[in-house]
């Protein structure tokens, strides 16, 4: 029993993808991947960090997430064995668009060097 919250951690992220991927038959959320889960040390609240694969709009599929919550909560607490299920809220894990605004940026700035660099050795 040495991570007894890193277990936890995991099979409620594990479940809770299950549960969006299999049983949420709701339109309007997507794709969402299940990215980290926080659970409080009283194991009372669990905040899950989702993003939108090839979502336009993820604030709006999280809005929708979050709505879904109730469904979700109870549909974990037929799969777990835990005397008390946590209170779930979903957050935009917004990690991956960072990293697209910051690739561009680099290919941007690695152009113009580029750029500059070939107008040097053309003079």
């Amino acid at each position: 029993m040495a991570d007894r919250n890193g277990r936890i951690k995991a099979v409620i992220a594990r479940n809770i993808s299950d549960i969006l991927m299999f049983e949420l038959k709701n339109s309007h959320i997507g794709m969402p991947s299940v990215n980290e889960v926080i659970v409080s040390n009283d194991y009372s609240t669990a905040k899950v960090y989702v993003s939108f694969l090839g979502a336009k709009y993820p604030t709006q599929n999280l809005a929708e997430l979050n709505r879904c919550k109730g469904y979700v909560r109870s549909s974990l607490a037929k799969k777990m064995d835990l005397r008390k299920v946590p209170e779930l809220t979903f957050y935009l894990d917004d990690i991956f668009y960072k990293e697209e605004r910051i690739n561009a940026a680099l290919k941007r700035e690695e152009e113009q060097i580029e750029k500059a660099h070939k107008e040097k050795e053309s003079k």
